[in-house]
């Protein structure tokens, strides 16, 4: 089966763009497209998209609410990939923090869309570890919930270590690697690490690291 993609932006020409590169993929398959995030829910709900790829700032919803709004109310919610022109931009690192796996520049490559659609329709997280430290060096808080969040999740020692170093893009290969232990093993202390902390994915507990102080993201 292909992974079905929804394309959302105001603009037709990116929207355009994003299609003439992902149709041309076997295994991809672009189901429908919108100019706002206040058509989403809809046509999510019909066509059940593995993949949104959502554009940060659009005129009626931007793609934080739209990707909250996804996230609350339809089951099974597609990933949500954030296209965006500026990488630092505070919009990405808000929509990062309402649930989306990811993000993508729109000035990115073929094969780095394409890269990036199959890797979070897979379940992985789209991270690029220097450009999230800079974006919670800049408006990550410190805030308190996250604090909480991280004393209730008591992670092992093991556990921390593996945050840590999820923290800095490590794939779970590479943790392995680290650790000098098995993949599956990883695996098993990043489903661990997820479930403490209540994260969807491996971005928003990288989220959680920072914005609790667990690191620093200087």
């Amino acid at each position: 089966m292909p992974v079905t993609v929804l394309l959302v932006d105001d603009e037709p020409l990116v929207r355009a763009g994003l299609r003439a590169v992902l149709a041309a993929q076997p295994d991809i398959e672009v189901v429908g497209e919108a100019a706002d995030g206040a058509a989403v829910i809809p046509l999510v709900r019909r066509l059940r998209p593995d993949v949104v790829a959502m554009d940060v700032r659009m005129p009626l919803m931007d793609g934080i609410e739209a990707t909250r709004a996804v996230l609350r109310t339809v089951p099974e919610p597609p990933r949500i990939l954030v296209v965006t022109t500026f990488e630092d931009d505070e919009y990405v690192y808000a929509a990062l923090r309402a649930g989306a796996d990811g993000f993508l520049l729109k000035r990115a490559r073929p094969a780095e869309i394409v890269h990036a659609v199959r890797l979070v329709a897979e379940g992985d997280s789209l991270l690029f570890p220097a450009s999230v430290r800079r974006l919670a060096a800049r408006y990550g808080n410190g805030d308190r919930p996250a604090r909480a969040v991280l004393e209730r999740a008591r992670l092992t020692e093991r556990e921390a270590e593996v945050l840590r170093l999820m923290t800095r893009g490590l794939s779970n290969a590479e943790i392995a690697g680290r650790l000098v232990v098995g993949a599956e093993t990883v695996k098993s202390h990043v489903s661990s690490v997820l479930a403490k902390l209540g994260a969807r994915d491996r971005t928003q507990a990288v989220i959680v690291a920072y914005e609790s102080g667990f690191v620093e993201p200087g």
